[in-house]
């Protein structure tokens, strides 16, 4: 009888996940994406570990964001989820009896992605409040030692990582934006500028443009005119290097105006002149300017071992320390946010082989995948946010992630940093149509002719399921690509 029992058992199971099986082949038979496009999938039980369904699952793709489940595991196991940040205004001696401070003052970065207007912890919706306010904040504790003239001017140090902006295989294009900004110690504001384009007061007349924060940083070309009708269209272009912004097209009376996330090139020296400014509201006279101190990859013997810390000097007039990690992962991976992820990576290189640097990040991220059970051949990392087209995964690999976390001490945070299907970060609008997508807890991924969806899912009778799919080399729209990816990710809910 138990023989028998094991036997219908096993029928049962096998007769389950063919039934998945050929919903998934009939979705994907329906639609362009996939009978056009490059997929892979996997999908296993956790509960046994059994493989309900793959394909191509060890071939590679590009993952897109699907890169920052990789990054986030590693931080949060490496660092720990109560790890903080640290940023610093500091200075060769203090203020002297009539508050001069007679040299330079630092404002020094520690990676703290926090320093902008998000709201900590993790709340789904637009970004409210003063983007400056960690800035006003420091501005306040200098002020409050007795700073009142400064005599060197205001340098912004993001040495405590090394100066290397942009990842190999990122676009051109992608760094004129606040998704490709550069990666500095010191970030202000995730290192972006907003510019909205509004009607003037008549046809005719030149667009208005307004900055946020209102900084004097970019020298704006407006060719905007004002269109007594028809859809607004305005393009922004800013030249490699160039603080010049050219912003020309048309804007049609009564219309709400058009937004532009525009990255800075230089986020230190962004961030000094923001200091400087706050400081200069505060009745504090500034002399010597600003400017930008990095450390160059030339200044550092090995960019992936460890070596003596740069000794810190001199006084502490201003500090701020991050909210814990683990709030700064949810925000990362529920609204896909690039430069946090490559902050982070940068980060763990810090801590663990005492250089800030990206190769240091993933010489510690390939120790952590082997300790995973994740063989060299099925990866290929050249940044942790997955904007590089020359990063590379399998399905498989990202599976096997997804099963070590789910076991691992962190498994409660680890799921919870996901955004959650139909609900909230890049998930808030998709499945639309299934009842209940709740029990979806994944990772998005998207770039030109790449989408991804990767997590967790309960599928039948509470079975709980880790799933992977990447999409890659479909010409069309993105839009198909997610209707694609969620219909063949609500079978599993079925």
């Amino acid at each position: 009888m138990v023989r028998w029992s094991l036997i219908a058992l096993l029928q049962v199971w096998l007769a389950w996940g063919a039934t998945v099986a050929e919903r998934i082949e009939a979705a994907a038979r329906e639609q362009a994406v996939g009978r056009r496009g490059t997929w892979g999938m996997k999908v296993v039980d956790l509960t046994g570990g059994a493989t309900v369904y793959e394909r191509n699952a060890q071939a590679f793709f590009v993952p897109a964001s699907n890169a920052k489940l990789f990054t986030t595991a590693l931080a949060l196991v490496r660092l720990g989820p109560e790890h903080r940040f640290e940023t610093a205004v500091e200075a060769d001696e203090g203020p002297d009896e009539e508050g001069r401070v007679r040299g330079e003052l630092r404002l020094v970065g520690g990676g703290d992605p926090t320093l902008s207007a998000r709201a900590v912890p993790y709340q789904k919706g637009p970004i409210r409040g003063n983007p400056l306010a960690a800035i006003e904040e420091l501005a306040e504790q200098v002020v409050a030692r007795g700073v009142r003239r400064v005599g060197g001017g205001v340098v912004g140090d993001d040495s405590a990582y090394v100066w290397d902006p942009y990842p190999p295989g990122w676009s051109q294009n992608d760094t004129l934006w606040e998704y490709g900004a550069p990666v500095s110690a010191l970030t202000l504001n995730d290192s972006a500028i907003k510019l909205t384009v509004r009607p003037g007061a008549e046809a005719g007349a030149p667009g208005r443009l307004l900055l946020s924060p209102a900084m004097e940083y970019f020298v704006v070309h407006n060719r905007v005119r004002t269109a007594a009708g028809g859809e607004a269209k305005v393009q922004v272009e800013r030249q490699p290097g160039s603080r010049q912004l050219q912003v020309w097209g048309r804007i049609p009376l009564g219309a709400n105006g058009v937004t532009h996330l525009l990255a800075v090139d230089d986020p230190a020296e962004f961030a000094a002149e923001a200091l400087r400014e706050a400081l200069t509201r505060r009745g504090v006279a500034v002399r010597g300017g600003v400017r930008a101190r990095h450390r160059h990859a030339l200044e550092v013997a090995d960019l992936k071992k460890g070596e003596p810390a740069r000794p810190r000097s001199g006084v502490v007039l201003a500090k701020r320390i991050s909210p814990p990690l683990v709030e700064t992962l949810k925000i990362l991976n529920k609204v896909s946010q690039n430069l946090h992820t490559e902050l982070t990576l940068r980060e763990v290189g810090r801590v663990r082989r005492q250089v800030g640097s990206r190769e240091a990040g993933l010489e510690e991220l390939r120790e952590f995948l082997a300790e995973a059970g994740i063989a060299k051949q099925d990866y290929r990392f050249e940044d942790g946010s997955g904007l590089s087209r020359l990063t590379l995964v399998t399905p498989a690999a990202v599976i096997r992630l997804l099963e070590h976390m789910h076991t691992g001490a962190h498994r409660e945070a680890w799921v919870d940093l996901m955004p959650i299907g139909g609900e909230d970060g890049t998930l808030e609008d998709r499945f639309k149509g299934v009842a209940e997508a709740r029990p979806i807890r994944a990772k998005t991924g998207t770039i030109s002719h790449v989408g991804a969806l990767s997590g967790y899912a309960e599928g039948a009778g509470g079975r709980r399921l880790a799933f992977s799919i990447l999409v890659n080399n479909y010409n069309g729209e993105t839009s198909e690509i997610r209707r694609f990816i969620d219909r063949i990710v609500a079978t599993l809910l079925e």
